[in-house]
């Protein structure tokens, strides 16, 4: 529909006058950033008061910014684990929230240890509702027609758990598809899923993704773009369909339902609508039988715009990939930033090269803070105690590791996420994500994190290139048990010409291709000190990584949020990737280093 004039907003015409409310929503939050960010700080402390938590500092009820910083210490996790222990056992009072703590949403837990409870309220999900209805009017500015077709999206729940207390304890994404904002939801031209409701709130994960799969297959002209909340959420999906593609032919051929879907509510929803399809059926045929995957999702859904996925942080890894089956015809799109603790906000350019994501803190989520993140010097020292700065005092280029207070009960809370501002939005920062915080490897002196570990993966893949393979998939390990210890990378590979496969000599010396791009600690303890050992690559066979998935989802992560970690320790993982490798290359010798070089 053609939209008044007076109606436009200074990010674009909007598409029709729904999406011009949301846009003058955003200009509105980003103009007044530092208003809204104060009163967002007085409404939770003046509703939460008398709670326990802020009594204990003595914050007599002030609401203002100087008292609160002065009376309330920065937290982590750990310092709240007495009070959320309390809750899920049942203690009702008001301990960090004078409303009612309606339920915990789970972080997504890794090999390292227990996911984390993080307590929220009901009104959360109005919230979080709100930055929903916000994407589409934004991404409509810069792919015109998504209300003509629909959206592929593999979205899944995961089967909740009681606290001791009675409490849910669930994912952030099964609670909100549980919810009846999103059960209910009313109809929006620009957000309509192939996947019914019932494939989507079925706990069987293998019944919900055969589900969502076959029609996704069914309506695959319709469909616009293609979806999953993480990159390697989509590449699971497309190893489903290498891995099912015969039986849902099969299924869409005869206009039956494949017998391994039970789940009552799916059968009788697809009765309805599944027919016979002969010429579908033969398509997906000779499409997934071929050899060459490459491109295989334009093939299928010859109308995508686009992929929405995450693949900023860890998630970046699996772009190559991506793109091979995508015939890099695509972009993708990360749409939001959000975590369990709170959602932070959106990416008002989406469809930005991925290496350029921003995200726009939206200033009415929750009051936040940012503590400016120094690099450790050669010693693991930084300067001086970094005091943390207001949403609007952030500065252009510098990284700051995010703190925030929410209306749920979470009082001056790291989050752990590393953020680089690269530009503003009216008064509003913007972010790229860098790194969760914290290291991953560490032997001796020396400290590996993600991000170091991506940049050295990524260079070592260079070597790959002339063979046409690449890696599909990778985790690490710190291995102490040899003298001295050293890193062990375990790859799975994506060879697309098993006859031009990479040679030993070559992973070798992408052993040492990834060491020359490590920290100078690093490397000076490989070459002086002789305190660590050579880097290790150790390749494992095609599906470890599903299987580590796998293993994961049985323990009770959230196949949602589930990452592959970027390290392992826990005994059976490290075990499980040991018993699929294939062949195992060193770094055939030292990296270069002088105590002159600095990084």
């Amino acid at each position: 529909m053609a939209v008044d004039s007076a109606l436009s907003s200074p990010l674009g015409p909007p598409a029709c006058e729904k999406d011009a409310k949301a846009l003058r929503f955003i200009e509105e939050m980003t103009r007044n950033a530092e208003a809204v960010q104060e009163k967002v700080l007085a409404e939770i402390l003046s509703r939460n008061a008398d709670v326990e938590y802020l009594k204990r500092y003595k914050l007599g009820g002030a609401t203002d910014r100087e008292t609160f910083k002065s009376k309330l210490p920065i937290i982590k996790y750990e310092d709240l684990q007495p009070e959320i222990q309390r809750i899920a056992n049942g203690d009702r009072s008001a301990i960090l929230s004078a409303h009612p703590i309606s339920e915990f949403l789970t972080s997504s837990g890794t090999s390292a240890g227990e996911r984390k409870l993080m307590p929220t309220i009901q009104e959360e999900l109005d919230r979080r509702q709100l930055l929903y209805s916000l994407l589409m009017p934004v991404m409509n500015l810069y792919v015109p027609g998504l209300d003509k077709g629909k959206a592929l999206y593999f979205l899944f729940v995961k089967s909740e758990t009681r606290t001791p207390g009675g409490l849910l304890a669930r994912p952030v994404l099964t609670s909100y598809y549980k919810s009846e904002h999103f059960k209910t939801r009313p109809y929006d031209p620009y957000n309509v899923y192939t996947s019914p409701n019932e494939a989507i709130l079925c706990a069987d994960s293998f019944q919900s993704m055969y589900v969502q799969m076959l029609c996704g297959l069914l309506e695959r002209e319709q469909v616009l773009r293609l979806g999953a909340v993480f990159a390697s959420g989509l590449l699971r999906a497309i190893r489903f369909l290498q891995l099912h593609w015969q039986a849902l032919a099969s299924d869409i051929e005869s206009g039956t339902l494949n017998q391994k879907i039970t789940d009552p509510s799916i059968k009788d929803c697809l009765g309805k609508t599944l027919k016979p399809n002969t010429e579908l059926a033969e398509f997906i045929r000779m499409e997934c039988s071929k050899e060459n995957w490459e491109g295989i999702i334009t093939r299928i859904w010859p109308n995508t715009k686009y992929l929405d996925v995450i693949v900023t942080g860890a998630m970046a890894q699996y772009i190559p990939t991506l793109d091979y089956y995508s015939g890099g015809k695509l972009p993708m799109a990360c749409t939001m930033y959000a975590s369990s603790e709170c959602y932070f906000g959106l990416n008002l350019n989406p469809i930005c090269r991925p290496s350029e994501v921003s995200y726009t803190i939206m200033p009415n989520m929750a009051y936040f803070e940012f503590l400016p993140h120094e690099p450790s010097d050669s010693f693991g020292l930084t300067s001086s105690d970094p005091q943390p700065v207001d949403l609007v005092d952030v500065e252009m280029g510098k990284e700051y590791e995010l703190v925030i207070t929410t209306y749920a009960g979470l009082y001056r809370y790291r989050v752990g996420d590393i953020l680089r501002v690269i530009g503003f939005h009216n008064s509003a920062p913007q972010f790229h994500f860098v790194r969760r915080k914290n290291v991953l490897l560490s032997i001796d002196a020396d400290k590996t994190d993600e991000a170091e570990l991506q940049n050295a993966i990524d260079n070592a893949s260079r070597l790959l290139r002339e063979f046409n393979t690449s890696v599909g998939e990778y985790t690490s390990y710190a291995n102490t048990k040899t003298i001295p210890g050293h890193y062990v990378i375990y790859w799975e590979l994506l060879i697309k010409d098993s006859a031009n496969s990479p040679t030993n000599e070559v992973l070798n010396q992408c052993c040492l291709a990834m060491e020359e791009c490590l920290n100078s600690v690093y490397r000076q303890g490989r070459v002086a000190d002789n305190s660590i050992g050579p880097l290790e690559i150790r390749v494992v066979r095609n599906g470890t990584f599903e299987e580590l998935m796998d293993y994961a989802i049985s323990r009770g992560a959230s196949i949602n949020q589930y990452k592959v970690p970027r390290c392992v320790n826990f005994t059976p993982i490290v075990e499980l990737l040991d018993s699929r490798t294939v062949s195992a290359h060193f770094s055939p010798a030292l990296p270069h280093w002088t105590p002159e070089r600095r990084r």
